[in-house]
């Protein structure tokens, strides 16, 4: 693996830290960005890399990420993140947990962990056993915040999709407008529910061809193969699978108006930004539109250290000022000319002291 610092995306990160506990076989690194505005929070992806050269990367864009996505949704914490480079069986133990819950606890509170890629409720749970820096736990009593984060994100990411069709389409409504949906798990089948409920015509596409096709069952979609949903006609392309999508390519094949999903870093590079501006494309900033996860972690953890159960009113005002932001940054790429992800960046790093 090349020095982290020669990788493009590393953007004087505070700490980079590789771990290794020979043992449990546990091979991680935790990346933190940013604690600008409090303790670095982020997610903890579980995932096989072909080339560990992509754990990194993915490390580093994704805390650099979560700074950002946290300072935009106005929460008190920094931004980090954490991948454990799984075997190609996907081979998770009690011992590698124990031992990354260790890993964690060793930050003093510097970074704190939840759910992503690969992780589960259960996951975290077991690493609480190792360290009280993490969230995403089950909510503990009715009204109360807390447990899996995806719902959340899924929530954010539907209330954005209907700011864009407001702001693009002008439509006040759902009703009729063609997303196209990349990845039906927990956050893409949570916004297609919430679609569905709004009468949206529905198309999907997942490399668990039958995960899609069953959601499709279930709410009266279309399904496409995996390869083949970029180029679906549509309103909106939403993508809710893994990020670096948006590449030259990927953009070359769009037949949309907006993209909203909730992916994490959707552009492959900075300047692909711009293509998609350069093509007349309303594109949802992805860290602004899929904050609602960490509101909730965020919410969960800080109520905790204060000893009190997260307030669920309290997440959900949140969540509901998302569309006012996507607003406040296309109004402000419209005037300027400058495109949309460019505009949030320049936002966020305002934010964590680094304008």
């Amino acid at each position: 693996m090349a020095a982290f610092w020669a990788e493009p995306d590393f953007d004087a990160h505070e700490c980079v830290q590789l771990v290794h506990d020979r043992v449990s076989g546990l091979t991680a690194i935790i990346a933190i960005h940013s604690t600008h505005l409090g303790p670095a929070a982020g997610g903890t992806r579980f995932w096989h890399y072909a080339d560990p050269a992509g754990a990194m990367r993915d490390a580093l864009r994704l805390s650099r990420g979560m700074s950002y996505k946290n300072a935009m949704a106005g929460l008190p914490m920094g931004g980090g993140k954490a991948v454990i480079l799984a075997d190609k069986a996907h081979t998770k133990t009690p011992e590698m947990l124990a031992a990354f819950g260790d890993a964690v606890d060793a930050f003093g509170g510097r970074y704190v962990t939840a759910e992503d890629v690969g992780i589960t409720e259960a996951d975290m749970v077991a690493v609480s056993q190792r360290t009280a820096h993490v969230s995403g736990l089950p909510a503990q009593g009715e009204g109360s915040a807390g447990g899996d984060p995806g719902p959340f994100t899924a929530i954010g990411i539907y209330h954005g999709i209907k700011a864009a069709v407001h702001y693009k389409l002008g439509k006040d409504s759902l009703a009729g407008v063609h997303v196209a949906v990349q990845g039906t798990g927990s956050v893409g089948g949570g916004v297609a529910r919430l679609l569905a409920q709004d009468g949206a015509k529905l198309t999907f596409a997942d490399i668990h061809a039958e995960r899609a096709a069953g959601l499709a069952s279930e709410l009266g979609a279309n399904v496409v193969a995996s390869e083949a949903i970029m180029s679906v006609t549509c309103d909106v392309f939403s993508p809710n699978a893994l990020g670096a999508i948006l590449d030259e390519e990927g953009i070359a094949r769009l037949d949309c108006a907006i993209v909203a999903g909730g992916a994490n870093n959707q552009l492959a590079r900075p300047e692909h930004g711009a293509l998609l501006a350069g093509r007349g494309i309303l594109y949802a900033p992805d860290y602004v539109i899929n904050a609602g996860g960490i509101i909730s972690v965020a919410t969960e953890y800080l109520a905790r250290r204060q000893g009190v159960a997260a307030d669920i009113n309290e997440v959900r005002k949140r969540l509901a000022q998302i569309p006012g932001r996507l607003e406040v940054i296309w109004q402000e790429s419209d005037a300027t000319g400058i495109s949309s992800d460019v505009v949030a960046d320049r936002m966020a790093q305002d934010l964590i002291g680094r304008g």
